[in-house]
């Protein structure tokens, strides 16, 4: 049996509670939605306004994401995930963007779920930094995307 007095564990840091807190607020709100399409629409301007209070950084990132995946793999429904924009198929998350700002990181990511059909081999990455969206990187992102759909 280890020791308990050697753990170095310290809770949750205060971005990860805020996190949970987000997540369970948008469970919430999901349960009282109406109808299919009202939830989808909701979740489309929830998404957006997420979007609107990013710090200016990681809102320009996270726009043009949003611009790209939604024009890439239209299948995928916008949602709102730990607080985060998310992009779903069939009700599972395949991809998301986390801001840099949220987690107090050096940079934004995309990051995808085991619900992305990315295999390659025996490894592949399943997150990639972002500090600026060209014209390069947004081709990048819609392939990968594509990819995680078909």
């Amino acid at each position: 049996m280890s020791s308990t007095e050697n753990s170095t564990y310290q809770g949750f840091t205060a971005e990860e509670r805020a996190a949970m807190k987000d997540h369970a607020q948008d469970q919430k709100k999901a349960a009282r939605r109406g109808s299919r399409a009202d939830k989808a629409a909701q979740d489309q301007r929830d998404v957006l306004a997420k979007i609107a209070e990013m710090q200016e950084s990681d809102r320009i990132l996270a726009e043009r994401v949003h611009a790209v995946i939604t024009a890439g793999a239209p299948v995928l429904a916008p949602k709102l995930w730990y607080g985060m924009p998310a992009y779903t198929l069939n009700g599972k998350i395949v991809c998301h963007f986390q801001s840099a700002a949220k987690f107090k990181t050096r940079y934004a990511t995309l990051g995808f779920s085991d619900q992305a059909n990315l295999d390659d081999g025996t490894m592949w990455a399943a997150a990639f930094a972002l500090t600026e969206v060209t014209a390069e990187v947004e081709a990048r992102i819609s392939a990968l995307v594509k990819q995680a759909v078909s």
